[in-house]
């Protein structure tokens, strides 16, 4: 397996090419520096439109960045040479609702009436918390963001309902305020914190005990920063119990070619 440091400063073709040739299973956060990542979420076309419309609903953890045709596993939009089908490190696959298995190539489970959406990621604009001095600390440490569970309500859409997962970065209040005037200009990428501190007012009660992703390094000044988080649709897919969704594991996306500077606000 290529080094995390080879990976960090490879482009966006030859991280997809180790992650397709199995090479690289692991996380991608901080991997292809200056690409932006994308979520992902495959499901039947007869729950597109309502899936579709939850996003359009719920636009800070479902930032959509790409739709495909039914079918086609290729998000045009998003750069050359990419197969949904090959090029993450690691798939879950959904069956009637309950996560059933995790593989690193899906394309024995393609169907034709695929529709693929690629979902904004937080990963994106980490890139700039760390240009401007920021300490992220999973990515100094190569570890998983942590990303938990809330008591928030989505809104709902169809046969998709459920609760808001969020992302969490630990930062000094000095430097939590500055992670907030970084990331307000990305909404394409989650933008803003939806809460800073006192965990417990979003229902959780350890965060040393993500429900997705590693435990995170934290000190004793820290702040609690949180992020919606791409992962809030795999829990409204576990809600809806459709009878076969495919979506990436936690922390293990799709890199685009598109450069993190064109999510910005122009």
């Amino acid at each position: 397996m290529p080094s995390y440091t080879t990976m960090a400063t490879a482009s966006p073709f030859e991280v997809r090419q180790a992650i397709r040739r199995g090479d690289w299973t692991r996380h991608t956060s901080g991997l292809a520096a200056g690409f932006a990542q994308t979520n992902l979420v495959i499901l039947p076309a007869q729950y597109a439109d309502d899936f579709m419309r939850f996003c359009l609903m719920n636009p800070r953890p479902c930032p959509l960045l790409d739709v495909t045709r039914p079918g086609d596993p290729v998000p045009h939009a998003l750069g050359e040479d990419i197969d949904l089908r090959h090029d993450l490190p690691r798939y879950r696959l959904y069956r009637d609702g309950a996560l059933d298995d995790e593989c690193t190539d899906i394309a024995e489970y393609w169907q034709d009436d695929f529709v693929s959406f690629s979902i904004g990621c937080s990963f994106s604009f980490e890139e700039a918390l760390i240009a401007d001095g920021l300490d992220v600390r999973h990515v100094t440490h190569d570890r998983n963001v942590p990303m938990y569970r809330t008591n928030r309500a989505l809104n709902p859409s169809g046969v998709f309902s459920g609760e808001l997962v969020v992302s969490m970065r630990p930062f000094t209040a000095e430097q939590a305020i500055r992670a907030i005037q970084i990331t307000t200009d990305m909404p394409k990428v989650h933008g803003a914190p939806i809460h800073i501190g006192h965990p417990e007012l979003l229902g959780i009660d350890d965060l040393t005990a993500p429900h997705f992703g590693e435990p995170p390094v934290l000190h004793d000044d820290d702040l609690p920063v949180f992020w919606a988080c791409g992962v809030t649709p795999q829990l409204a897919i576990e809600q809806a119990g459709l009878p076969f969704v495919i979506t990436h594991s936690p922390g293990h996306m799709l890199i685009t070619d598109l450069p993190n500077r064109q999510l910005k606000f122009s």
